[in-house]
């Protein structure tokens, strides 16, 4: 709970600092954060082309490639950079940490308001292309997932930003495991391929990642992972994110006198 205490306590201070660390990702640059926003934009715009126009995937259910793909893209991406970005987040902010009054434990969620303003964007995007192919949201399940998915990105980064800054080599082996969780969600693949692997297919629902993209995309398209055999990929993917958080929480703890000796 003093996690939670802190991120209320300083949310100003929060809050300041994120909107700062958008801006200045881009500072250098003539056209600054409007970057932030069209290169993940163009990217997910460009594996549309390609899998819709030159390889003719065609969508799940009857539905457009493009609305199919764009809700699990524009998760994925929320995942991807947020957990990155926060991850690194206090190597990132060294300074801050040798400032022996600063808040340490808000820092990755620092990190993570400067991503959301694009992960935002994104779902926004994915959202209105949905609904210009006349395939409208359901809006409970829209907010429940954007609330899922940053709780997951927080209890996973309360772990992961204590190990980066301990041990600056694990940002790189992250890095790697990110793609590769990439490759094994289905984000631009859909679960239907596996129908005739059930054991795969009901390991592949239990991984948080894949339950996130998968009933995004399900707020649009219909479906059940949520509410599937009374609920048991939610009760699996709330059970792991509180008990990554929990332990995330412990080696934070218990490391956290020990940041600025390493940096």
């Amino acid at each position: 709970m003093d996690f939670f205490k802190s991120i209320w306590k300083n949310r100003e201070i929060a809050w300041r600092l994120g909107k700062s660390d958008f801006k200045n990702r881009f500072a250098s640059t003539s056209l600054g954060s409007i970057w932030g926003f069209l290169q993940p934009f163009i990217f997910m715009m460009m594996y549309v082309f390609v899998f819709q126009f030159i390889f003719g995937t065609p969508g799940e259910g009857g539905a457009p490639y493009v609305v199919w793909f764009l809700p699990g893209m524009a998760i994925w991406q929320c995942l991807n950079d947020s957990i990155m970005s926060a991850s690194n987040s206090i190597r990132n902010y060294s300074y801050l940490v040798k400032k022996v009054v600063f808040p340490i434990d808000i820092i990755p969620i620092i990190s993570l308001i400067g991503s959301s303003f694009v992960s935002i964007f994104l779902l926004i995007v994915a959202i209105v292309v949905c609904m210009i192919f006349k395939f409208m949201p359901n809006i409970w399940i829209v907010l429940y997932v954007i609330f899922a998915t940053f709780s997951f990105i927080i209890a996973f980064t309360r772990l992961t930003s204590a190990i980066t800054t301990l041990v600056p080599d694990f940002s790189n082996l992250l890095a790697i495991l990110m793609q590769l969780f990439f490759w094994a969600t289905p984000v631009v693949w859909s679960l239907t391929r596996l129908a005739n692997h059930p054991i795969m297919l009901q390991i592949m629902q239990y991984m948080p990642f894949a339950y996130l993209v998968t009933a995004f995309r399900q707020a649009f398209m219909g479906g059940d992972i949520i509410t599937a055999n009374h609920g048991i990929y939610t009760i699996i993917f709330w059970a792991v994110t509180i008990v990554m958080y929990i332990w995330g929480n412990h080696v934070f703890k218990k490391n956290k006198k020990d940041f600025a000796d390493v940096l």
